[in-house]
């Protein structure tokens, strides 16, 4: 997948395209790349994601803006497995923002993307004061030379789907409405890098992988499956048990952390790229009065992991389904 950054003065060769800020890749996402690709091929065109970087919401008030539910890398990774051909990331500031929307669509999809198809969302906004929509996009398809088609809401078990409603899924816990939402468990992926190691003092070894964002969209204990491309994960996925968040028994104002103890494991996989998906959320954090009364539960926690991995008849990671051994 070809990833470039700004808009050109002139595109290199025409594209079908869609716009938006794609945070998660759900189901109606994936909807909308599926219609995409379907009519790229049928126009023998490249399939153009374009989306935004920060989203407008993180640009004009970063303290109000939802949590992302994916970092910009697992965006970009979750797009190249959908098939998309390109991604244009367009920077957001206050020169973009400024954009009146008749020049968005002359300037930038006519000229700078070469747009010959161009599939929107029916809450679609774009160009200053979010002035622009579908049904101007319509009027200028015919004299500027591109048909555009307007996607519906996609919907599970009559539920919208959106960004949205997987957030507040995640808020709620309900790691099943979201697997619903997604067509796959929520994850976050990110580097091993190295911690202060106390899990591996008291019992209980931890891959501690890098968060892109201060502000992940669930917290608490989770049982989970990991997912890595080194020899080290084979076979793949890994089993184990999270912890997304403060730790307040160690740090009484910390950042967020996610540590993952994995099971019947002791390679070395410090520097490599994983992916941790959650399936079950086991506990809320709590803070202990000593370390050993958090090994206790920590001992614990691994328990109820392994209840769930043997209880349940199959795991769905990504589009591949799972038999438990």
């Amino acid at each position: 997948m070809r990833v470039s950054h700004g808009i050109p003065v002139q595109a290199e060769a025409p594209v079908a395209l869609t716009i938006g800020n794609f945070d998660g890749v759900h189901l109606g996402h994936q909807a909308m790349l599926a219609r995409l690709k379907d009519a790229a091929a049928r126009l023998e065109l490249a399939t153009c994601v374009m989306i935004f970087e920060p989203h407008p919401r993180e640009f004009f008030a970063p303290d109000k803006a939802p949590t992302r539910l994916t970092s910009l890398r697992e965006k970009l990774e979750l797009l190249s497995a959908a098939g998309v051909e390109r991604v244009q990331i367009c920077r957001f500031n206050f020169d973009f923002a400024k954009i009146q929307a008749e020049d968005f669509i002359v300037r930038i999809l006519q000229h700078g993307l070469a747009a010959r198809w161009i599939l929107v969302g029916d809450d679609f906004r774009f160009g200053a004061r979010r002035a622009g929509d579908f049904y101007m996009l319509k009027t200028f398809s015919a004299d500027l030379g591109f048909d555009v088609e307007e996607m519906p809401g996609y919907t599970v078990d009559g539920l919208r789907v959106s960004s949205t409603a997987v957030r507040q899924a995640l808020a709620c816990d309900d790691l099943d409405l979201v697997q619903r939402l997604l067509g796959r468990p929520y994850s976050i992926s990110g580097r091993v890098v190295s911690g202060h190691k106390l899990g591996k003092k008291i019992g209980f070894p931890t891959a501690n992988i890098q968060l892109k964002h201060n502000r992940p969209p669930l917290s608490g204990i989770f049982a989970v499956e990991v997912e890595g491309d080194a020899s080290s994960f084979s076979p793949s996925p890994l089993q184990g048990v999270a912890s997304l968040g403060v730790r307040p028994t160690v740090h009484e104002h910390g950042l967020p952390v996610l540590e993952v103890h994995l099971f019947d494991f002791n390679r070395e996989i410090y520097g490599e790229h994983v992916r941790v998906h959650f399936l079950l959320k086991l506990r809320d954090e709590e803070k202990y009065p000593d370390l050993a009364s958090l090994t206790k539960q920590i001992g614990q926690d691994v328990s109820d992991a392994k209840n769930f991995f043997t209880s349940r008849p199959t795991a769905m990671i990504g589009n591949k389904l799972l038999r438990s051994n």
